[in-house]
């Protein structure tokens, strides 16, 4: 019943939007930049402290990439070449900054402060900075930042936790954590990840100004502008379309339904159906591109790993039946060595083998870009 259920959910996917007799695929990576479990020790006090972060992978795996991590993906991308003679990219999408907790415990959380990445992998990585990778994986056509939001924590709910002296939230602020998401810790109808999920309209103000500063410290970082954006755990308010229109972005990426916030006295979380090749806003500039593929192993259970590459292959094979475009889901946690070195060599061999078989089954595969799709997509309506 499971397996129907997954293949009717594959097709049902596909169903709607622009079509393409070419066999395109696109890997989209979330949470480049985010800082999310900082370290083993950390890790340990939490789950000594009686915090269960055993039950996340992301609190388990998700850290900043190293120069390792870095350079091993990287060279799994270099083995393959598609009918062009392009390798596979990765659409990173990144948030450019990240708390800083020791000015944000100075003001007694009653203001919020923040530290650009830049910063960030300084402080981590003193002696060999990825971030020098990422730009060295742009120019080789191997990594494409774009943008994910300024940081990956809804501020406005945050502050008002610690403000709250919620235990919790109060222990992981102590050791510079903050990514502690609902399966670890339920008390809250939303989580702490979701950054433009809101109760109070108030809080669209502040959503407003943080897009449009990061927006700018994304192009002060990489040297231009992002042209595509994906929001924190799919969560979006509609009101905020005409601001990624006006500073620059025409495309959005995301899964097939954008998840509404939900404003105080709500009772169900509203969810609007997306497919590729919808346009929004009010210039209708704004083209939405929906994810229909997954290969996401550090997500699943270690029976499902098994399987995760002839998954991914179904689900691509289904996208090309109904002539869409491949947009794979690999978040960055996927590729994360640094908390544990198995999770990121046991998925670089899943990788390896997924490329491998789409290069044999689809000859003439184009890997591309989420940006480049989305100007093919325009220019072929």
């Amino acid at each position: 019943m499971f397996d129907l259920r997954k293949k009717v959910s594959n097709n049902l996917v596909n169903l709607s939007g622009w079509t393409t007799t070419r066999k395109i695929i696109v890997i989209e990576s979330d949470d480049w930049g985010s800082l999310r479990m900082p370290n083993t020790e950390t890790y340990n006090a939490l789950l000594n402290d009686g915090i269960p972060v055993n039950k996340s992978p992301y609190c388990q795996f998700d850290n900043l990439c190293s120069i390792q991590d870095l350079e091993m993906l990287f060279g799994v991308l270099k083995n393959h070449k598609d009918s062009q003679g392009n390798h596979p990219m990765i659409t990173a999408n990144v948030v450019v900054a990240n708390p800083d907790f020791s000015k944000i415990k100075n003001a007694h959380f009653s203001e919020y402060y923040y530290e650009t990445i830049a910063t960030t992998f300084e402080n981590f990585f003193p002696t060999a900075n990825p971030l020098n990778l990422w730009k060295e994986g742009y120019h080789e056509q191997l990594f494409f930042p774009q943008f994910h939001g300024r940081e990956h924590v809804n501020v406005p709910f945050w502050l008002n936790l610690l403000k709250n002296n919620d235990s919790v939230f109060i222990r992981a602020f102590e050791h510079h954590c903050w990514g502690i998401s609902t399966d670890v810790y339920n008390k809250y109808p939303k989580s702490v990840q979701a950054s433009f999920d809101y109760n109070h309209e108030s809080e669209l103000t502040f959503m407003k100004e943080s897009l449009v500063d990061g927006l700018d410290i994304f192009e002060n970082l990489f040297g231009y502008r992002s042209e595509s954006f994906t929001p924190n755990n799919y969560i979006w308010p509609e009101q905020l379309n005409e601001v990624l229109s006006q500073n620059g972005i025409t495309s959005m990426q995301g899964m097939k339904y954008q998840l509404l916030p939900k404003p105080i006295g709500t009772v169900k979380r509203e969810k609007v159906r997306r497919f590729n090749g919808q346009l929004l806003g009010q210039n209708k500039t704004l083209l939405q591109m929906v994810r229909n593929v997954q290969f996401e192993p550090s997500l699943l259970s270690e029976p499902e790993k098994n399987g995760v590459v002839n998954d991914c292959l179904s689900q691509i094979q289904t996208a090309f039946f109904w002539k869409k475009p491949a947009i794979i889901s690999m978040h960055r946690i996927n590729f994360c060595g640094t908390l544990h070195e198995e999770n990121r060599n046991e998925n670089l061999i899943k990788l390896n083998q997924l490329l491998i078989e789409v290069k044999k089954r689809w000859p003439d595969v184009e890997f591309l870009d989420s940006v480049t799709l989305s100007k093919i997509i325009k220019e072929t309506p």
